[in-house]
């Protein structure tokens, strides 16, 4: 799908890869719909791209994808309105670091709720205008945590394994529609999430420079990723080698390496 003069909804808009790909679809797309709960903050960003291109049609809803309902009348707004939607973009999604065990249970599960429930509700909604009209894109913003299990991050990298497959599934059911969906797996990112997902009195994940990808990188290969029709984009050559190792390695290695891990610590 040519993304020029598209409708795109993005969800998760007002920071990091969501907000990245907003802007650069802004002199490309005839409208984007801004999904978020910070109102100032889409609002801010709605001005920055009607600046960037007059002619650019921008709607902003705050919306919290934890509530079904929400969603629903999203959906519904759209249709009243007559936006016809052909990229959605499912970006939201929330994460914990620390042991399950520990966790606060309404984290927990808001963040299955937004990066399970709401990313397959949003998505069967919107498929069926999709599949009439025989044109239509999905981007999954999923993450390379999606690849194998992750100590500390658990309920978060389930969520996004579950992101991967579901995508996988859907691009078959849907082949010779004229739909097509992506899933993006970044590894790091500079971006809110790390703070965001620290516990109160703890710390956010770093890792070396080096791994880390730009969001401006991470979005273009996001966006040619979906027009040239591929299933997988993982940014970043050294993100791209990691995963190809991780998800040829056996898990009884994997295993191996967490219980070594686990006596030095």
């Amino acid at each position: 799908m040519i993304l020029n003069n598209c409708t795109a909804l993005i969800t998760g808009a007002s920071a990091g890869i969501g907000r990245e790909l907003a802007r650069q679809l802004a002199n490309r797309g005839r409208t984007l719909v801004l999904i978020a709960r910070r109102e100032q903050r889409l609002n801010e960003l709605r001005d920055e791209l009607r600046n960037r291109n007059a002619q650019l049609n921008v709607y902003t809803c705050v919306v919290d994808l934890c509530e079904k309902t929400q969603i629903e009348e999203l959906v519904q707004w759209l249709e009243q309105n007559r936006i016809e939607v052909d990229f959605l973009v499912n970006n939201a999604g929330l994460g914990d670091y620390g042991s399950v065990a520990t966790s606060d249970i309404e984290r927990d599960n808001r963040i299955l709720q937004v990066n399970i429930s709401a990313l397959t509700f949003l998505t069967r909604l919107m498929l069926p205008q999709m599949i009439s009209r025989r044109r239509g894109a999905i981007l999954n913003v999923s993450s390379s945590a999606g690849f194998l299990p992750i100590p500390g991050m658990t309920v978060y990298a389930a969520t996004k394994a579950y992101v991967n497959s579901f995508t996988e599934a859907l691009r078959a059911e849907l082949r010779g529609t004229g739909v097509s969906v992506t899933a993006l797996c970044p590894g790091p990112v500079h971006t809110e999430f790390g703070d965001v997902a620290k516990r109160p009195g703890g710390e956010a994940e770093t890792g070396p420079e080096f791994i880390y990808v730009s969001l401006d990188q991470t979005a273009r290969d996001a966006l040619a990723a979906v027009e040239a029709d591929k299933p997988l984009v993982i940014p970043g050559a050294f993100m791209k080698f990691g995963m190809f190792l991780v998800r040829i390695m056996p898990m009884p290695i994997m295993r191996l390496a967490w219980r070594l891990g686990a006596r030095r610590r």
